[in-house]
């Protein structure tokens, strides 16, 4: 990922898709792009993919990036009001913090649904009343809500506020965010080397 030639990909695939305002990939990547994509991996001799595409705007705000130092995790975020350096500091928190929302409404019910299953059937081995399994269960989602909200988090330079709190004392909110990893969402496979030394030697 280092390679002059990778970086010099990378640079090719944002200036096509911020000048031609494109998030879809496949479209993104016809033509020109594929064919320096194929160059590359034969140069290299890694798989390389475009797998995620995100674009964000702010109309009468802002949108800023963070980029961490060992070029792994970017993010953007895009604030209503603000300025350069809050956007910053606010892109620099979520690579650094990771929260999956901006704020625990925009968290996904099956997600909600997903935990909540989760501390059920832990708090059931408790042996405790089921009222008190109940509010258990309803303070572990607020404070599952509130690690994983952006908003609700400490903020990483300043713990003794929130991000929340840190947009709203320079008369700005957070819009949206995106934040990619190199690597994220890449399925593993996960073998079992004994059951498959196993298998050849029954084969």
């Amino acid at each position: 990922a280092r390679d002059a030639g990778f970086l010099a990909f990378v640079d090719k695939v944002v200036d096509a898709a911020f000048t031609g305002k494109q998030t879809d990939i496949e479209a993104l990547m016809a033509g020109e792009l594929e064919a320096a994509r194929e160059a590359l991996v034969q140069k290299i001799g890694e798989n390389i993919g475009v797998r995620r595409i995100a674009m964000l705007s702010a109309d009468a705000g802002v949108v800023g990036a963070y980029v961490h130092g060992n070029n792994r995790i970017g993010v953007l975020v895009a604030l209503t009001g603000g300025d350069n350096d809050l956007a910053k500091d606010v892109a620099m928190h979520v690579a650094a913090v990771n929260p999956q929302v901006v704020s625990p409404a925009d968290m996904p019910e099956e997600v909600i649904a997903k935990e909540k299953e989760i501390y059920t059937a832990q708090a059931q081995d408790s042996g405790k009343p089921a009222e008190i399994i109940e509010k258990m269960i309803g303070g572990r989602i607020k404070k599952f809500l509130a690690e994983n909200s952006l908003l609700e988090q400490a903020f990483v330079k300043d713990p003794e506020i929130t991000v929340a709190k840190l947009v709203s004392n320079a008369g700005a909110g957070v819009a949206e965010f995106v934040r990619f990893e190199v690597g994220e969402g890449i399925a593993v496979d996960k073998v079992d080397f004994a059951e498959e030394v196993a298998a050849q030697l029954r084969g």
